[in-house]
């Protein structure tokens, strides 16, 4: 690899409103400054990431998830501004990609268009058909010429649609010269890093214009911006899928991670959800259910069901309205009005409607072991930590608050009582008394 790739996360992010710095605010699942990390990663094995508003928790965000990454930190109070994010910034190849932490979009496909040729600099641009309140890149015989502000715009150059997309490539060796030299003899008193095109010009060295997708090249400044990033992402990720032989019905219904993976053919209906390092396998989530970094593999679940973290099902049917948790089942049934937690439930076993595992006693979780070919009858309470041996059946209705051992029954149910006429008694109603007496 010989191109390094600087990203600029330093900002406030003022406009987003939030107390979440904004580049750790998630797209698809991830930061948003990941994605831009992952890009980078697939060109350059020298990262760098400027940092300055709340730098040490991003560095830390990063830190779990990153290794040889390294950070800059801004010194925003005497060198304020694009430009002055650069200053200090010290990179190991010949060449240096410049990107913001705040473009989530872009790909590889674009980043290695930027880096692509000779150009001492190559430069985005890209062409808007209503380029108001952008500033103008003027370009001449294929090479760019200068950036002008709109407001110093001559009428002929309001016409130009062409403008600055804001990511560089350029050969290091200008950096280390250029950046140095940057003022901010400016009306915002900040250094800016478009000044180096300028001083490329004007010393005679080519600057490229590079036409880039206006899409991959949006910032995130709002949370208006986060969700239309947000929609074009996924509308990418489940484009990919589809193309990769996954079924779903209904797409624009459907949020999956950007982070879950699939294998072979699996069915996603209207209104599901999928979510973090899911992996799915040839499996059939029906309409309106919920998976949260769970594995998946030949089994169905839903409608309305939901699989929480940690849960491993396989060769298993999960009905509507049934909760799992941190259980891993293995050829079971469970149909319906269920909540599995911290459970091991083994094949053959059929788990009936309103079945609790009670895992948690206000201090601690316990495990529920379910051993094959076990009948758990509807309305059971399982009281863990406890075991439940193969070739077990237990009546509705009962709570479990021991072992049982393989081949017997557990039952628990008091003795029902039939009181005549109460009704009548309780209403005080006599008349009626009489006609139910007779």
């Amino acid at each position: 690899m010989s191109i390094s790739v600087v990203i600029l996360a330093a900002g406030m992010g003022t406009r987003m409103r939030s107390a979440k710095p904004k580049v750790l605010h998630e797209i698809s699942g991830k930061p948003m400054l990941f994605h831009a990390i992952d890009a980078a990663c697939e060109l350059s094995d020298d990262i760098t990431v400027v940092l300055h508003h709340q730098a040490e928790r991003i560095q830390a965000v990063i830190e779990e998830h990153y290794e040889n990454i390294r950070f800059h930190i801004q010194d925003a109070q005497q060198f304020p501004g694009t430009g002055g994010a650069m200053k200090g910034v010290a990179v190991q190849h010949a060449r240096t990609l410049i990107l913001n932490g705040d473009m989530p979009l872009i790909t590889k496909a674009s980043l290695e268009s930027l880096t692509a040729g000779n150009a001492d600099i190559n430069m985005s641009v890209i062409k808007l058909s209503d380029p108001s309140g952008y500033g103008r890149v003027i370009i001449q015989n294929g090479e760019v010429k200068e950036i002008v502000e709109q407001k110093d715009c001559t009428s002929e150059q309001l016409t130009v649609k062409t403008v600055n997309a804001g990511i560089y490539a350029v050969n290091t060796t200008l950096l280390e010269r250029y950046i140095p030299q940057l003022n901010n003899d400016n009306a915002q008193s900040e250094y800016y890093l478009t000044d180096i095109v300028k001083m490329a010009v004007d010393e005679g060295r080519s600057v490229h214009p590079v036409y880039v997708p206006e899409e991959e090249f949006k910032g995130v400044n709002s949370k208006l911006d986060l969700a239309l990033a947000e929609e074009i992402m996924q509308k990418r990720i489940k484009e990919s899928l589809m193309r990769e032989g996954i079924i779903m019905r209904l797409p624009e219904t459907i949020y999956i991670d950007s982070r879950a993976t699939f294998e072979g053919e699996c069915i996603l209906e209207n209104g599901v959800s999928i979510q973090g390092e899911s992996k799915l396998i040839n499996a059939h989530i029906k309409a309106n259910s919920v998976v949260e970094e769970a594995y998946i593999e030949n089994s169905d679940v839903g409608p309305m069901g939901r699989i929480r973290p940690g849960s491993v099902l396989k060769d298993t049917h999960i009905g509507n309205f049934v909760e799992v948790k941190k259980s891993t089942l293995t050829g079971v049934k469970a149909g319906h009005l269920a909540y599995l937690g911290d459970a091991t439930i083994d094949e053959g076993s059929n788990i009936g409607a309103g079945v609790i595992t009670c895992n948690y006693d206000g201090k601690n979780k316990y495990q529920t072991k379910i051993g094959k070919n076990v009948f758990v009858g509807s309305d059971t309470q399982l009281i863990a930590p406890v075991a439940i041996e193969d070739d077990v059946m237990i009546a509705a209705g009962t709570t479990v608050n021991k072992n049982v051992e393989k081949g017997a029954l557990a039952i628990s149910r008091a003795p029902m009582k039939i009181i005549k006429n109460f009704f009548y008694k309780f209403f005080h109603t006599e008349s009626d008394k009489h006609k139910g007496a007779n």
